[in-house]
């Protein structure tokens, strides 16, 4: 259905209002059709007392003073005349009929009367009769229902009116805790000290939805805390048996085997310092924020790499003003993505893009084989790995892009992955343009 609305908010409110529309119209329609029909009984009950007064009146005067009555017995919707009037059928009509009926018992008891349906655009009556010297005398009338008042059409515009705002009202009190709840949910973050996203006010259900909901944060930091402090601790207590092995390997008298297990033991150091500096990214940044000029920052960050020989091109915005950032976890970001580009491919380039008015875009691309689309967020998770090899220098430790990805949400930001049409794998940052509160705090070692 085209004409349906697709928010939960306009459709219930659609819903109110239409149940609201026809209970009302209902109530309307039964109100005025009890008010037509008393009415129409008081007007028919009138019209046959004053028709039966008009009549005897104009029988006891003189045939040369009717005349002069007619204008003083004539009503709005009926008159009198002194002549035979015009022939025409018997009326047939439902209003006719209630009309001739109270007619008949007001004047048939004293007159013949008959009656005449005279044609034309409106409903069109004539009584005929006879007085008692024998003069004609026709009432003529046209029939039409009363009138209503002229505020009436102005009331059943407001009314509606009314209605709609009334029931966009309840409908937006009742739908708030849910959009509030949907917006707690998307800005839901493993940040160990992330405050409570709801306040457990309003009416009972919500407030215990929004307990539940604060409660359920609490333990998923609380479990995240725990994986990575488990995570950091093992790998920071590796690396002193690690450390012994080596000096240990360094006495040996086999060159050759020496050589493997110093490279077995250095791919072990590597796994251990990057499982700490995951453990590391997963905490709350104590960084303070800086202004930064991310064109000179990328710029420069490209050149460290162009003089160790790699190919990194980097293509600036054409415009931008200074953005309030944690230099040293951007820097880490920025050195995970170009690493993973380059370890893939021979080449990289950094494009920094505005995306619009509250979003800028850093996009990292290489020239290497790109991810399937099924794993491009697989790859985000840690220790996965694209490769089915344990060769540490084409497979790596799988926490690159992980760590990317978790101080990428440090930063309020998001990082996206795609291929590139004309070949490549494309790592995505998105940052927000407007500032956010800094943390006061010493800088920390990423």
């Amino acid at each position: 259905m085209r004409l349906w609305p697709k928010t939960l908010l306009y459709r219930l409110v659609l819903l109110v209002l239409v149940g609201l529309l026809l209970a009302n119209g209902l109530t309307l329609s039964l109100l005025l059709y009890e008010r037509m029909s008393s009415a129409r009984t008081v007007m028919l009950d009138n019209l046959g007392y004053d028709v039966a007064t008009s009549v005897a009146i104009l029988d006891h005067l003189p045939a040369d003073e009717r005349a002069a009555w007619l204008p003083r017995l004539a009503r709005g919707n009926y008159h009198y005349q002194t002549d035979a009037g015009e022939p025409g059928p018997v009326p047939d009509s439902w209003r006719s009929r209630s009309i001739v009926a109270s007619l008949q018992e007001a004047l048939g008891g004293q007159y013949a009367l008959t009656m005449s349906a005279i044609p034309g655009p409106r409903e069109h009556i004539q009584a005929h009769l006879r007085l008692a010297d024998g003069s004609p005398l026709t009432i003529d009338l046209r029939p039409q229902l009363p009138a209503l008042a002229r505020w009436l059409p102005v009331v059943l515009v407001i009314q509606p009116l009314l209605l709609l705002l009334c029931a966009w009202l309840a409908v937006r009190q009742v739908i708030r805790p849910l959009s509030r709840f949907t917006r707690a949910v998307e800005a839901l973050e493993p940040a160990a000290t992330q405050p409570r996203l709801m306040d457990d006010q309003g009416p009972r259900e919500v407030a215990q939805a929004a307990r539940a909901f604060n409660a359920m944060q609490a333990r998923i930091q609380r479990y995240l805390k725990e994986r990575t402090q488990i995570l950091a601790a093992i790998s920071h207590d590796l690396q002193t048996p690690i450390t012994r092995m080596k000096l240990r390997v360094e006495m040996s008298e086999e060159p050759m085997l020496r050589d493997k297990l110093m490279q077995d033991l250095e791919n072990m150091t590597r796994l251990v310092r990057e499982g700490i500096a995951y453990a590391r990214s997963a905490e709350p940044l104590l960084e303070p924020t800086h202004r930064l000029d991310l064109n000179a920052f990328l710029d420069t960050l490209v050149c460290d790499y162009t003089d160790t020989g790699q190919v990194v091109t980097f293509l600036p915005a054409p415009t931008i003003s200074p953005l309030e950032i944690r230099p040293q976890a951007l820097r880490r970001i920025m050195t995970n993505l170009l690493d993973n580009a380059l370890k893939y491919g021979s080449e990289a380039q950094v494009h920094l893009l505005l995306h619009d008015t509250q979003w800028l875009e850093i996009q990292v691309r290489d020239n290497g084989p790109g991810i399937d689309e099924a794993e491009q967020d697989a790859v985000l998770q840690p220790f996965y790995r694209i490769e089915n090899s344990r060769n540490r220098h084409t497979g790596g430790t799988g926490l690159g892009l992980a760590i990317a990805a978790q101080l990428a949400t440090q930063l309020h930001g998001q990082l996206h992955l795609h291929n590139h049409p004309d070949g490549g794998l494309v790592v995505t940052l998105r940052l927000p343009r407007v500032l956010y509160p800094s943390v006061s705090s010493s800088s920390r070692d990423n």
